[in-house]
């Protein structure tokens, strides 16, 4: 199975230095229109999982604070390099989004835009992204996906053999990965290439109460 931890830090090493070219231009609306859906406010904390090259950047508020991660050191230094060419409050850091070092609650908002479909645990960053977030806070992601309404056929997942070593997994499901990690779907809207890329915004689910209701008194 190629698609693991290390080969991803591997291949966006290799990346890094022609991801804008790829990227940018052809994912420039779907990222804005994504963005545009998150309630902002003022002095937001917020962070961008797999950061890559900073390219979510230009489409954020500038009263907010932004922590960028990403697996490859290089994607994280051109991270900062269009982070401070924007002049906005930003700090970034080598991350496995399986595995996030912060403190509970402690993001307003998570973006996880063009991930999910590339990490090797999906749920276990989703799991992340929940245990950050503060109880109000805010889930933005951007990514191609399987429809919802019917898994992956046998010339999909075949595919998916070479895809998702190069690329990207092609058989996730959204709603299924988001609703099992405990978050509440807001919108979901598509954003490029008819319905193969979407976007959605969640947030925490309520937590069931573990008391029923009170006891009828005569």
């Amino acid at each position: 199975m190629f698609n693991t931890t290390a080969w991803n830090r591997l291949r966006y090493t290799f990346y890094a230095p022609i991801y804008d070219r790829v990227a940018e231009r052809a994912f420039r609306r779907a990222r804005r229109e994504a963005l545009e859906a998150v309630a902002w406010a003022p002095g937001q904390r917020v962070l961008i999982v797999g950061a890559g090259t900073g390219l979510d950047l230009p489409y954020l508020p500038r009263d907010i604070e932004v922590h960028g991660t990403d697996l490859a050191p290089a994607m994280v230094s051109r991270f900062q390099e269009r982070a401070d060419a924007l002049r906005i409050d930003a700090t970034s850091r080598v991350m496995d989004a399986e595995r996030l070092d912060y403190p509970d609650g402690h993001f307003d908002v998570v973006v996880m835009h063009l991930i999910l479909a590339v990490m090797p645990r999906p749920a276990a960053g989703l799991a992340e992204a929940h245990r950050v977030l503060t109880e109000d806070g805010q889930l933005c992601v951007m990514d191609k996906f399987q429809p919802d309404d019917r898994p992956a056929g046998v010339g999909r997942r075949l595919l998916n053999q070479f895809t998702s070593a190069l690329a990207t997994d092609i058989t996730r499901q959204a709603r299924p990965l988001l609703t099992q990690a405990g978050f509440l779907i807001e919108s979901d809207t598509p954003v490029m290439m008819g319905s193969l890329f979407r976007a959605l915004l969640a947030s925490k689910a309520p937590v069931p109460s573990r008391h029923g209701p009170p006891e009828a008194t005569a």
